[in-house]
């Protein structure tokens, strides 16, 4: 019997419509049955600030690091926005890196899409940077960045076979990687 493994996924746009929350559900319907995918919304989590910290962890900061801390790894999804990653998917890793060390040497995926042909590898690009940096433990291959994914979309559904089995083998391989590093 395979074992599960819980993973955090964090979606970098706030847009209701965000090609990048399409991402993150096809990925946790492709991705193996033994992978339970939560998506976190991040859409109430303040803006990091000192002040708030000192003054007492604002509960949505309180409940984002409790449901870090309750998953074995976590997904990473940005859209690119000037040539680097969102300042939802900092915002999110500036509270995660406060009070403990609960990324270092947690396992982690990256992945983006967006409508212009490289498929938002530059953010990717740098978010990995900013996740080896925390000493997060970087699935190294295979990355998935889907050029003009608005085209491959419909009704909120990625509709093409090629991406998805793609965003599976993506899936699979980062699976096997959480299992190697708990072993």
């Amino acid at each position: 019997m395979s074992k599960t493994v819980k993973v955090l996924a964090i979606v970098g746009s706030l847009r209701k419509d965000s090609l990048n929350r399409v991402l993150v559900e096809t990925a946790a319907e492709v991705a193996p049955a033994e992978m339970d995918i939560l998506i976190y919304p991040l859409n109430d989590l303040p803006m990091y600030d000192w002040d708030l910290e000192q003054e007492g962890m604002p509960q949505e900061v309180v409940e984002f690091h409790q449901a870090i801390d309750a998953t074995d790894a976590m997904i990473l999804a940005t859209p690119e926005y000037n040539g680097s990653y969102s300042g939802v998917i900092k915002n999110a890793i500036d509270w995660a890196s406060r009070g403990s060390s609960r990324l270092a040497k947690r396992p982690v995926v990256t992945m983006g899409g967006s409508p212009g042909s490289l498929g938002g590898t530059k953010a990717q690009e740098h978010l990995r940077s900013v996740c080896l940096h925390r000493g997060m433990y970087l699935l190294p291959s295979p990355t998935v960045a889907v050029p003009h994914f608005n085209k491959k979309i419909e009704d909120g559904h990625l509709i093409d076979e090629k991406t998805k089995e793609f965003i599976g083998v993506q899936m699979a391989a980062f699976y096997d990687w959480i299992l190697r590093l708990q072993s």
